[in-house]
């Protein structure tokens, strides 16, 4: 409880805040832990958690459709110079929390949101939509529907 000083009306903080110049510092996953048992109690201590370099780095040094021999055939109908544009990433990447990515090798490949817990595994061909053009993607989900496909060197008014 604040306690006045005289007249003028000016408050003196308790003597608990007093004397502080920076807020306390705020703890990271697992540190409640003793030091020798938190590798046991949070193994993946920071997973789901967007941390680290930025998934774009990563996924702009990715292979694209182009390099995987076993895509470039099933996709034949795509042209060379759209395979090259579509970046698959690497295996162990994990997937960044909320974005939406589709899975090449899947035969029903459907638009996947990310939790925080997925990674690209080697049975996986994940494609970020962040770093594909809507045509593209819509191709790639075979959405053949003209308002949702449309042509690429289409411009509208």
């Amino acid at each position: 409880m604040p306690v006045h000083a005289g007249d003028k009306g000016t408050t003196i903080p308790p003597q608990s805040a007093q004397g502080r110049t920076k807020a306390p510092r705020q703890m990271q996953p697992g540190e409640q832990h003793p030091d020798e048992w938190r590798g046991d109690l949070n193994p993946e201590r920071l997973s789901g958690q967007n941390v680290g370099p930025a998934s774009s780095q990563h996924e702009k040094e990715a292979r694209t459709v182009y390099d995987i021999k076993d895509l470039h055939d099933r996709l034949n109908g795509f042209p060379d110079d759209m395979l090259k544009q579509i970046p698959v990433l690497p295996v162990g990447t994990r997937l960044k929390q909320g974005s939406v990515y589709i899975d090449l090798n899947d035969p029903n490949a459907a638009e996947l949101r990310a939790t925080g817990d997925l990674e690209a595994r080697p049975e996986n061909y994940y494609v970020p939509k962040s770093e594909v053009d809507h045509f593209t993607w819509n191709r790639l989900l075979d959405i053949r529907t003209p308002e949702r496909v449309g042509d690429p060197g289409e411009t509208t008014t």
